[in-house]
């Protein structure tokens, strides 16, 4: 196995994980605008609950930075604090669309390596039939 440093794994969340969110935070916005909050709860669904607030945040600061989601603030709808609420745009919309064929072409690449990987398996150790 290979070895993992340290960073491999923060806060619940792995590297792969980390890059994981930015699609899951991209769909969570294409079904309905939310509040930070509102996304970090729904995180579990996907298998980042646990995810390091601070984490989720400055993806979302990244995202709008690049122009995928905007965002506002709620001074209305909130007991306490404007806090904001975040959209997906137009461009968001596209780079879900591109997310959703890379993953696709990912999930095509790992479904031929562990083909492989257990076809050698079944060729190398051989399941032996008891007498």
């Amino acid at each position: 196995m290979p070895r993992r440093g340290p960073g491999w794994r923060q806060h619940g969340c792995s590297r792969r994980a980390v890059r994981f969110l930015e699609p899951v935070l991209l769909l969570l916005l294409h079904h309905r605008p939310a509040h930070g909050y509102t996304l970090l709860e729904q995180l579990d669904s996907f298998g980042l609950g646990g995810s390091d607030p601070t984490v989720v945040y400055r993806a979302l600061r990244e995202m709008e930075e690049r122009g995928w989601v905007a965002s506002v603030w709620d001074r209305e709808q909130t007991q306490g604090p404007p806090r904001r609420v975040y959209h997906l745009t137009s461009l968001g919309d596209e780079v879900l669309r591109f997310w959703v064929q890379d993953l696709e072409e990912t999930r095509r690449m790992v479904d031929q390596f562990l083909q492989q990987y257990y076809q050698h398996i079944i060729e190398e150790h051989p399941v032996q039939e008891e007498p």
